[in-house]
């Protein structure tokens, strides 16, 4: 490309530089939001984004599996919090773990959900199940289930 030509196709100011940036980043984002991992809606009860559950909180019945699907490109987890777990409750997590600190100490070797993939649990325990993504935590990725 001549120098002319360079000129003419590179922004000079800074508002068209701005409205360069924004049209590219609108781009990129409408690609990445046409992302498949190859799960449908009805394959998962919550969804996890990038760095979020959705719904962030889900009501079911006792008895019912809840089942996560992982929409995202990144590996997450499905970790409870063992302090908020009602009496008589077990402990649940991706992976399989019986504790919170395992369930810390063993990820992302262990119970990391990748991209496409799906976690269900069965809720037997009527109350409230705080839980959150050990990689994503500090960020929001937090969620509840209320189990009636």
């Amino acid at each position: 490309m001549n120098r002319a030509a360079y000129a003419a196709a590179v922004p000079t100011t800074t508002m068209e530089r701005r409205t360069l940036l924004a049209t590219v980043g609108a781009a990129a984002t409408t690609a990445l939001a046409g992302c498949n991992t190859g799960l449908s809606a009805s394959e998962y009860d919550v969804e996890m984004t990038a760095n979020r559950y959705r719904p962030q909180e889900i009501t079911v019945s006792t008895g019912e599996t809840v089942t996560w699907g992982n929409t995202s490109s990144r590996g997450h987890s499905v970790t409870a919090y063992e302090s908020s777990l009602p009496e008589n409750a077990d402990y649940w997590a991706s992976g399989g773990f019986d504790s919170e600190e395992a369930a810390r100490d063993g990820y992302p070797r262990q119970g990391n959900v990748q991209s496409g993939e799906t976690y269900g649990y069965q809720f037997d325990v009527a109350g409230t199940y705080e839980y959150f993504c050990i990689p994503h935590e500090r960020g929001g990725m937090v969620g509840t289930v209320v189990v009636e």
